[in-house]
């Protein structure tokens, strides 16, 4: 290694810190809510709010967020840190699951400043953060109940994401194409390493559906390997029209990291 590539390195790891620093103290002096709990996620610049719905998805990141930082990195071992997250999972336990007749209910994907549920979406998405959440503020606070509560919403979302949709409220309508979406396999994918991480037994348990999200993901590499669609049909295949045309960004041939084109297609 070079001595400028070094101090470049050295550069972009103290602007990286600079950052990270002025990021989290944003949302330390401008996102807590006081009165009711969570936190304010539609926020200007200056750090005013401009909309007080909080958005479940938004909420499970900062709790995961508070936590992952107060565990692994000694600077941000703050108290202010660990009450804010804790004060955030209470109000994601307290009103984030919306029960349903006839089903285990669901997590809202979006609530109102007091926690009433405003919006739910037939997606596995807002479940998702509920478990990072929840599982990494288990770490910190030692509460088993907790971690238990993350295991249980885990097994709930496998199901739904491996084809059992009922208790997604997403009936099968006759002029739907069935899809398969690679975010649903990359998020499993995720709750697997957040959730096994210093716990072989779950490791173990959940050993299949790693390869099974595998087996998922590389079906999305398509055109010879040149493209990663974001939708394809439920064989693997690629899909017609604008579902099909959805690409991520992929490498090319000189190593650098390109978009795709989102609309239309290029061959």
């Amino acid at each position: 290694m070079g001595k400028m590539t070094a101090e470049k390195l050295v550069q972009f790891r103290e602007r990286i810190r600079t950052e990270l620093d002025r990021v989290v103290d944003f949302w330390l002096k401008h996102s807590h809510d006081k009165e009711y709990g969570g936190f304010f996620t539609c926020l200007g610049k200056d750090g005013k709010v401009y909309d007080e719905l909080k958005y479940v998805w938004l909420q499970g990141r900062q709790v995961w967020m508070y936590c992952r930082l107060y565990r692994t990195m000694e600077r941000f071992h703050r108290p202010e840190i660990l009450e804010a997250a804790i004060s955030g999972g209470e109000f994601l336990q307290k009103f984030a699951w919306v029960p349903s007749a006839g089903s285990s209910g669901k997590c809202a994907f979006c609530l109102s400043r007091d926690g009433r549920a405003v919006k739910v979406q037939r997606t596995i998405f807002s479940e998702c953060f509920y478990v990072m959440a929840l599982d990494e503020l288990s770490r910190v606070t030692g509460d088993r109940k907790m971690q238990m509560e993350a295991e249980r919403v885990m097994d709930l979302l496998v199901g739904w994401a491996q084809g059992d949709s009922a208790g997604l409220g997403r009936p099968e309508l006759p002029g739907d194409l069935p899809v398969n979406s690679m975010a649903v396999p990359m998020m499993v994918l995720c709750l697997l390493e957040q959730l096994t991480e210093g716990r072989p037994q779950l490791g173990e348990k959940y050993r299949d559906l790693g390869a099974w999200c595998v087996q998922e993901i590389r079906q999305h590499m398509q055109r010879g390997g040149t493209a990663i669609l974001e939708n394809v049909s439920k064989d693997g295949k690629e899909l017609p029209g604008c579902q099909g045309a959805t690409a991520e960004p992929r490498p090319c041939p000189g190593g650098r990291l390109v978009p795709a084109p989102v609309r239309g297609r290029s061959r």
